[in-house]
């Protein structure tokens, strides 16, 4: 299999945008950690193989550990994660899947996320998965190969 083309927003010179979303959203104050996590996650639920590998490597140079990114698609099951990352983990999920149930980010869900995070950090986790969710289908439609990001 080969990518149909360069990932569009290289090819419209939209990288630069990109950076400053990053950089808005690290700037939120939560843990990198989490945010590689909800990133992850995501990115499993939309079938984007570019952005769990580059996701997973990048998890890993930031020293997150491979139990715990390996556990990530069953994140429920596991006591590997904090009850912030698990709530984390639930509004991105909920955020992907929007069309799974008529209310897509049920206030439990969202209250849930609030009892850990304040507004910038809400702000920087909505952001993280709404970018992701933006990369996962570029990449999915032009079927870019997971690994090519270096």
């Amino acid at each position: 299999m080969e990518a149909r083309m360069k990932n569009p927003a290289m090819i419209l010179n939209a990288t630069q945008s990109v950076q400053d979303m990053y950089k808005a959203i690290y700037a939120g104050g939560v843990p990198k950690t989490t945010l590689d996590l909800v990133h992850l996650r995501a990115s499993q639920i939309n079938g984007c193989s570019s952005c769990v590998d580059s996701g997973s490597r990048g998890a890993l140079k930031s020293g997150e550990s491979a139990e715990r990114l390996f556990a990530v698609a069953a994140w429920r099951e596991t006591t590997l994660f904090t009850d912030e990352e698990r709530a984390a983990l639930a509004l991105a999920e909920a955020a992907t899947r929007l069309s799974d149930r008529s209310d897509a980010v049920p206030d439990d869900v969202w209250d849930a996320a609030a009892d850990h995070f304040d507004e910038k950090g809400l702000a920087a986790l909505v952001l993280m998965v709404a970018l992701t969710n933006f990369f996962n289908r570029l990449n999915v439609t032009t079927k870019q190969m997971a690994g090519d990001w270096g």
